[in-house]
């Protein structure tokens, strides 16, 4: 039996994942367009029409904007809270088939479970994942102001783990194009984690468990991704964690399929 996830698109643009096992087929979060979603299927042989449902993390267009196209057109069902499912009405108006779950239950979707908790961030009631399969443990990560205590145990046996780091500290205080209002939104505690912030959580939940470590949501004008990688990995250096695989993801093309 194999396990793949693919990180199919990641950033302040839109996010997306595909994990495949024997008895399901997911996306967490629809956050690129219909079409986008399709042809990145299709480079890893796969389409939206075996898609067994999609696990939304929160309402944010970066996370949702995909969902007109596909689960409304071809029947997907979509996993998320009921405060979610309210903000995503707002936005869309069409017919969409809902599997609600209460944040911090768990369920099935074929042979996979799924924890859901909360995380701290600017939207309705958002969720982090982590996926149980036969092959490991999957947690998602993408978007928090703070890593509280709750997240770090949730999150503290995944063998992989798709985490964000949205921003340089330097670079977001230095950028003219964005408001002070809209930094102080980023830098509160449900805003978005910096390179050092996700570091930190890093440092914190490292154990022999985590394998691989995907670095997401990077912001295209706050963060360069070689900033992001240097800091994780000489945090998880400094932490005697070298079995860790530090992976760049990326908003223009899907990351390598892993299988594990």
């Amino acid at each position: 039996m194999t396990v793949r996830l693919t990180i199919l698109g990641s950033g302040s643009g839109g996010n997306s994942a595909y994990l495949e096992t024997d008895g399901a087929r997911l996306l967490i979060d629809a956050g690129l367009s219909g079409r986008q979603i399709r042809l990145r299927l299709s480079a890893i042989s796969r389409t939206p029409e075996t898609l067994s449902g999609i696990l939304i993390t929160h309402e944010h267009s970066d996370h949702i904007q995909g969902l007109g196209a596909l689960a409304a057109r071809l029947n997907i069902p979509i996993y998320c809270n009921q405060l979610t499912r309210e903000a995503i009405e707002d936005q869309y108006h069409g017919q969409l088939r809902y599997r609600l779950f209460s944040t911090g239950a768990s369920f099935e979707v074929g042979d996979l479970a799924v924890d859901t908790f909360p995380v701290p961030h600017d939207a309705q009631d958002p969720v982090g994942f982590l996926l149980h399969t036969c092959r490991g443990r999957f947690g998602f990560l993408t978007d928090l102001g703070h890593a509280t205590k709750l997240v770090a145990e949730r999150v503290r046996t995944a063998n992989v783990l798709v985490l964000e780091t949205n921003h340089d500290l330097k670079l977001l205080q230095a950028d003219t194009r964005r408001p002070w209002s809209i930094k102080q939104r980023i830098l509160s505690r449900h805003g978005h984690l910096s390179n050092e912030a996700a570091a930190d959580l890093v440092e914190q939940i490292v154990s022999d468990e985590l394998r691989h470590l995907y670095l997401g949501h990077l912001s295209r004008e706050c963060n360069r991704p070689e900033l992001a990688h240097e800091v994780l990995s000489r945090r998880l250096e400094k932490a005697g964690a070298s079995h860790v695989r530090v992976e760049l993801t990326s908003q223009q093309i899907p990351c390598p399929t892993l299988a594990f």
